[in-house]
């Protein structure tokens, strides 16, 4: 196999601490790969700026004008990392033999993009980057995250187990993945319904180099719930199980108020009665919540909204549309 041209994709979003100090050691990873005879000379380290409200693009313009392997979009506002990842994704498709996606934050290990590399040419079109590990969570964050991916497994979305966003997709991946046109995007269950060769590169992950995470909770679990109603129906299975369930204590209980009536035993019990509502209405409200999600996702495909919008390149970005 021929030697490939690197595409990295990089999304930031106020990445002005890190970014510094991330850049210099992409672009030693790129130059060693070149002089390895890894990748071509005109692969391009392609960063994404999702919206910044610091000087996260400027800090991408200076990086292009210093050194031309750097090149730089950026998003007319902030779009959300998924989103972003997906603009350089196809800002690159067109311009490159292979991409590796990797967050801004140091925390990955970039010499596993070697390991990427040499699966790739042993005929692997997908090259997921898997931690190995999780020593260097909280215990929360490590109990947190790996149900998260049990949790996903068990409702039916295809995934790898302790894989986030680091990844190698091949050209012809990407030209397949482009005609995905889901505006509610969970790349890490979609990537695998694409299909072909796939294989993984462990590695080690490491704590933030600077500045604070993007993704807290509140991210973490509106992520979840995108990535389970993108999909996966089984919860709406789970609600036709649950109102089945409910329908026989019901029927259950009509039985049980018969028998009282018959048997003259009738007893004024609010207890019950107060018990049985709060029962059947939070099962109804929970039940409507979950439809609701599922309406609100098909209610935003139908829009068929941009799912990006570019309203910036660096000069050695040729001029594409959004997508």
């Amino acid at each position: 196999m021929r030697v490939p041209n690197l595409y990295i994709i990089i999304p930031c979003y106020n990445e002005h601490e890190v970014l510094p100090i991330t850049s210099k050691q992409f672009l030693d990873k790129l130059k060693q790969l070149i002089q390895a005879d890894k990748i071509l000379e005109n692969s391009r380290i392609l960063l994404v700026d999702d919206g910044s409200r610091d000087n996260t693009w400027e800090i991408i313009c200076e990086l292009a004008a210093r050194d031309e392997h750097f090149a730089g979009i950026r998003q007319s506002r902030n779009y959300g990392h998924q989103n972003a990842v997906l603009a350089g994704l196809m800002e690159a498709k067109d311009r490159c033999d292979i991409t590796i996606s990797i967050d801004c934050d140091g925390q990955d290990d970039i010499n596993a993009m070697d390991h990427m590399i040499e699966l790739y040419q042993k005929g692997n079109e997908v090259v997921y980057g898997v931690r190995d590990n999780r020593d260097s969570d909280t215990f929360f964050k490590r109990f947190t995250a790996e149900n998260f991916y049990k949790m996903m497994k068990w409702m039916g979305v295809e995934s790898v187990f302790n894989h986030a966003d680091y990844r190698l997709l091949s050209s012809k991946v990407l030209q397949s993945f482009s005609e995905f046109q889901e505006v509610n995007l969970f790349l890490r269950g979609m990537i695998p319904l694409v299909g072909y060769p796939s294989a993984a590169a462990y590695y080690a992950r490491r704590e933030r180099i600077a500045g604070e995470s993007h993704y807290p909770l509140r991210k973490m679990l509106a992520l979840a719930i995108d990535g389970i109603t993108s999909l996966s129906v089984k919860p709406i299975r789970l609600i036709t199980g649950v109102g089945i369930f409910a329908a026989i204590i019901g029927f259950l209980g009509i039985l049980w108020s018969i028998f009282n009536v018959v048997f003259a035993q009738t007893v004024a019990g609010w207890a019950s009665m107060t018990c049985m509502i709060c029962f059947m209405g939070g099962v109804q409200l929970l039940s409507l919540g979950i439809i609701g999600e599922y309406i609100g996702k098909i209610y935003m495909e139908t829009k068929h909204r941009p799912r990006y919008i570019i309203s910036e390149r660096t000069e050695n970005m040729d001029v594409n549309a959004g997508g």
